[in-house]
């Protein structure tokens, strides 16, 4: 049987985002933006939906007088996303040979 996926995470964009923020310490709005192609209502959506979960933080500040929103991922979130790509790699790559032969 295989393990169920955390359904929050398997969004494109949603999984996306989580991609990008478990490699780097912050990162802000625009970049997140830029390297999904979203556009930024869907991702401001997306990114509501995985703080409301405690996946991620958001904060809201300036960076002089423009407006920043810089996002984070939270141990819960580097938990959830942990298993999330386990689960994956078990529905790409059973381990249970007799699933070849015929």
């Amino acid at each position: 049987m295989f393990p169920k996926l955390d359904s929050l995470l398997h969004s494109e964009l949603r999984l996306a985002v989580m991609s990008i923020l478990s490699e780097v310490e912050s990162a802000d709005f625009t970049y997140i933006k830029k390297q999904t192609g979203s556009t930024s209502g869907n991702l401001s959506v997306q990114l509501d939906k995985l703080s409301a979960a405690e996946y991620i933080t958001v904060e809201k500040g300036f960076k002089g007088k423009m407006p920043c929103t810089t996002c984070r991922i939270t141990d819960k979130g580097i938990e959830a996303f942990r298993q999330y790509v386990e689960a994956l790699r078990s529905y790409l790559m059973p381990s249970d040979s007799s699933l070849h032969s015929e």
